[in-house]
């Protein structure tokens, strides 16, 4: 029961922590003239991730390898099969903006480079080292993409470029304040996390896949719903697909310089071709422009509930 606790404190210490970092952060960066496009594509998608980056390096750091990667590659599998399939429900959201057709290929590109990297049962350094390499080319690419449609500028427009009330001071204050309750959240939440695996006798790549991962995909969750209900549907799938990027480029790689991650290729082995899977599944819809609806947000949520089930009772 404590560990339950310390795993729900843990959560919304992250959840508060990312949105204060969001929120100021893309305020602070309104004030430095960046376009309310940069703004969402950039600090709002990778912001969102924050919780999942102070959680992996954590657990890392903890000597919990297992909860490192499978936080990201159950985050990964959650933002399509969970957050995505909500948004589906709530709105059925059709892509029409082109830095989709350039982001989704790059997700599926991370995805599989993740096995590749994992199939060795190490992510060292050097590893860590490229896939920040290759997210800093991966930014580079995204700011200096072509001409957007203007529906789709307004969009971003209409959700982040209102001009702050707060003033600069108060704004970076308040970063680091959420940057303060990411890092104690993050310890909470890991303690929690290990806590519980090792007092029910489960793994703890299945923790890292299931509670901590749908945890930290909460600032995911919750922007994209609000995006969705604000028929802005470019933005909820755009902060998706670059959280997924993030997750692998930015996270694994981070986390791997700090500390190298080791783990067998059999622990994770099914759930990375699941998360694989489910990112090569939504290139027709998010490439071709097909409209990704009602029934195909069940088909979605219903598999989620499948694969989580499974992994608690095998």
């Amino acid at each position: 029961m404590l560990d339950l606790l310390a795993i729900a404190i843990g959560i919304a210490l992250l959840f508060s922590g990312g949105e204060l970092l969001v929120r100021n952060a893309s305020a602070l960066a309104r004030v430095w003239g960046l376009s309310p496009m940069v703004v969402g594509l950039t600090i709002v998608a990778f912001g969102t991730s924050s919780p999942e980056l102070a959680a992996s390096l954590t657990a890392a750091l903890q000597g919990s390898p297992q909860i490192a990667v499978g936080n990201v590659v159950g985050s990964n599998t959650a933002n399509i099969a969970l957050v995505l399939a909500l948004v589906a429900l709530v709105r059925p959201p059709s892509a029409t903006a082109s830095f989709l057709r350039r982001e989704v290929p790059i997700m599926v590109g991370a995805a599989a480079l993740l096995v590749v990297l994992l199939v060795g049962g190490v992510v060292g350094r050097a590893e860590g080292a490229l896939l920040l390499l290759l997210l800093a080319t991966f930014v580079l690419v995204l700011l200096r993409g072509g001409e957007e449609k203007a529906e789709v500028r307004e969009e971003f427009a209409l959700a982040y470029g209102r001009p702050s009330r707060r003033s600069t001071w108060t704004a970076v204050l308040l970063v680091a304040l959420g940057l303060a309750l990411l890092v104690g959240g993050a310890n909470v939440l890991v303690l929690g996390a290990t806590s519980l695996a090792r007092g029910f006798g489960l793994p703890e790549i299945v923790i890292g896949l299931t509670l901590v991962a749908v945890g930290t995909s909460l600032p995911e969750l919750a922007t994209s719903l609000i995006a969705a209900a604000k028929r802005q549907p470019d933005i909820a799938l755009g902060n998706i697909v670059g959280s997924n990027i993030f997750n692998v480029l930015g996270i694994l790689g981070t986390t791997a310089i700090v500390r190298p991650l080791r783990i067998p290729f059999e622990a994770v082995a099914l759930d990375l071709w699941v998360m694989l899977g489910l990112s090569v599944l939504l290139v027709p819809f998010l490439v071709s422009g097909l409209r990704l609806g009602r029934r195909e947000g069940t088909v979605l949520l219903a598999l989620y509930v499948v694969y989580v089930a499974y992994l608690y009772l095998r």
